[in-house]
Formats: structure tokens, C-alpha cells, sequence
């Protein structure tokens, strides 16, 4: 097996320089973690700055065998920060922020997981990540897909980078989760979770990386009709929606995605400011059971 080491920065502290061994999962994002107890991780220090530092580099981190208590996965997940609820998807009742993800025969209408998203971009603070652990899992289907979007902005056109470098976006959870909803109850969920806008190009806090920020939640641009845009009517309408429509489809190109398969126990920890992901519903009549903790983020700029 190949084994690779995180260069620690200068500044670290004696602590940091402990070795954590990993493999990357792919040229462009993903790397595995072994023999790393994120129950101990939730405790250290020293262990959990190399995890937060080597999920930096790679955006997305694999880990398997983690038996660790709902409890312990809850305390991992705030070292990064405060954690969030979600307004349509149940929580723990024991654990406020441990969402439940059931998929199963009776969820099978249930297509929210199964396109290419970055999570919560709907709120105005987006989340920082998350930590995924699968509790049940079919023997095989029901991967998940994570991608890149630094790539994915990197290896745009240069007329396409100008073109995209101001313009701004609508998030809405209307058009996604309440799509399926009458329409009183799906008008309560937007007065209650206003579309979000956001930068369509966003820097990374951390990294100071440039991110391509649409994804399935984004519906439309909300500056595009100006003079250096719009001729006609024609330019406006199709060709905004053709242009958001090419830059969401950045996220499809296998260069710039990991593939996971879980097995129980495995969890994924990943960055989302800067990747997306997409959850395969191949599985059924099986059951694919995971439990993710979210970081509430910053307001993306």
C-alpha cells in the first residue's frame, strides 16, 4: 500500500508532527485515513489539527471500522464548529444535530440525495461540512460521488471565468425539498427559509481557493441582465439558463470526482465550501441507513 505523510506547517507544535497514515483516493480529491480512532479524535488535540489540516488538502477523507457512539460522532463534528438541524430531514431525538438519512423501500419517491449538491447552500450561511457515518448498508450499491469545485473552476475557459467572475446566484429550498409538498406547506418552508444568494464564484476561507458555487439548489442568476450581457431578450432568458446550466454540469466530469462504496462503519468526512457530492440510489429493494453531522459555515464570499 502507498503510504503518504502531511507536511506540517512551520508553526505546528511538537504535538502535530505525530503521523497520520493515508493513501489519496484519486489525482484530484479524496484521500483514506488509516488506523484512526475518530472517538479519540473527538479528545485529541493534536490528532483531530492533522485530520482538519489534511481534509483542507484533500476536500474529502474515508476512514472505515470508526465504532464510535452517536455521542463521540456529535463531538468530533463540533471541533469544527456548532452544528445545524435540518428543516425536512429528522435528527436524533438524543443527539440535536445528528440527521437521520433512512433510504429505504418506503422512501423510494424520496430523489433529493441522487443529483450533484453542495449542502444548505439554500441558507445564507451554507455548511462548513459535514461527518458521515454509514449505520446500515446494502452489500453493494449505494455509493456516494464527492467533487472538486476548485478543480471543476480551475479548468473553466478564461472568456468563462470573466464572464462568471461577479455574477451572483439564488439558492432555494422551495424548488428542491418543497417541490413535492402542497403548496401551502411548500410556501411555509420558503417564508421561512428565503432564498439564499450567493456569489456563483466564491473564495475559500481557509485556502483562499476559488470555488464554483452552483449546484442543484442554485435556480437562477440574479445580476446578469446588464448591458454586457443582454442584447436582446434571447441573450437574457435561454442565455442565462443555458450558461447556469453549463457551469452546473462542471460537476459531472469524472476528472474532477471520487467514488466511495460503503461498508458499515465507514464514514466520510468532507469540506463542503469547496466539493459536491451526489448519493447513488441503485440500491433498492435494500437500505442504505447513514447519520451526518453538519458544521454551520460563514456567509460565502
Amino acid at each position: 500500500m502507498a503510504d503518504a505523510t502531511l507536511t506540517i506547517p512551520q508553526a505546528a507544535s511538537p504535538a502535530m508532527r505525530e503521523r497520520v497514515r493515508f493513501e489519496p483516493s484519486t489525482c484530484s480529491i479524496g484521500a483514506e485515513l488509516f488506523d484512526v480512532d475518530l472517538g479519540m479524535a473527538s479528545r485529541d488535540d493534536a490528532l483531530f489539527a492533522e485530520i482538519r489540516a489534511l481534509l483542507l488538502r484533500y476536500k474529502v477523507l474515508f476512514l472505515r471500522d470508526q465504532h464510535m457512539t452517536r455521542a463521540e460522532h456529535v463531538a468530533f463534528a463540533r471541533r469544527f464548529g456548532e452544528l445545524e438541524d435540518h428543516p425536512v430531514v429528522g435528527s436524533d431525538p438524543d443527539h440535536p444535530g445528528l440527521v437521520r438519512i433512512y433510504k429505504g423501500p418506503a422512501s423510494r419517491n424520496e430523489q433529493y440525495e441522487n443529483a450533484y449538491h453542495c449542502d444548505a447552500t439554500w441558507r445564507e450561511r451554507p455548511q462548513l461540512g459535514a461527518v458521515l457515518r454509514c449505520v446500515e448498508c446494502p452489500d453493494v450499491g449505494g455509493d456516494m460521488i464527492w467533487v472538486n469545485m476548485v478543480e471543476a473552476y480551475n479548468r473553466l475557459p478564461e472568456h468563462i471565468k470573466t464572464q462568471i467572475a461577479d455574477l451572483r446566484a439564488r439558492h432555494s429550498i422551495e424548488a428542491s425539498f418543497g417541490a413535492a409538498m402542497p403548496i401551502e406547506k411548500r410556501l411555509a418552508l420558503k417564508a421561512q427559509y428565503p432564498d439564499a444568494e450567493h456569489p456563483v464564484v466564491r473564495t475559500h476561507p481557509e485556502t483562499g481557493e476559488k470555488v464554483l458555487f452552483v449546484n442543484a439548489f442554485t435556480t437562477h442568476f440574479t445580476n446578469y441582465h446588464t448591458s454586457a450581457n443582454v442584447r436582446f431578450g434571447q441573450d437574457a432568458n435561454p442565455g442565462a439558463s443555458h450558461l447556469l446550466n453549463y457551469l452546473i454540469s462542471q460537476a459531472y466530469v469524472p476528472e474532477f470526482q471520487v467514488r466511495f462504496r460503503w461498508r458499515r462503519n465507514s464514514v466520510a468526512i468532507w469540506d463542503n465550501r469547496c466539493t459536491q457530492h451526489y448519493a447513488v440510489q441503485d440500491f433498492w429493494p435494500a437500505v442504505r441507513n447513514l447519520e451526518r453531522a453538519g458544521i454551520i459555515g460563514e456567509r460565502p464570499v
